[in-house]
């Protein structure tokens, strides 16, 4: 049986063309924190190409739901990626599109003596 909702409509969604981070001596960056571990770094590689679900992303890094869920809220938290549309499953259940935030990230350093 056909579902009423609609499964994997287009995603359009366009990330900010750069984000500057600044790192300062006296506060560590939380985007730095987030992008030290691989997951995190593997997450984003999977949605270089496209939007995904948490589920495809999994599949996609070969790492379980919860592993990908926890990292993605922390992306999320730090900007780097962002809820882009909702999708529903053939059960209706609904399922979060995400996408990359911006295309590039520039890390800045800074001391307060310059």
């Amino acid at each position: 049986m056909a579902s009423a909702f609609p499964h994997q409509p287009p995603v359009t969604h366009s990330p900010r063309q750069q984000t500057n981070i600044v790192v300062d001596r006296d506060e560590a960056s939380k985007i730095l924190q987030v992008l030290s571990s691989q997951s995190a770094q593997e997450i984003l590689g999977a949605l270089k190409s496209e939007p995904r679900t948490t589920s495809e992303i999994a599949s996609a890094v070969d790492q379980s739901m919860q592993n990908v869920s926890y990292h993605l809220d922390r992306l999320c938290e730090a900007k780097l990626i962002t809820p882009a549309d909702t999708w529903y499953s053939e059960k209706g259940k609904e399922m979060t599109v995400y996408a990359l935030a911006t295309e590039q990230l520039v890390v800045k350093f800074y001391d307060s003596n310059d």
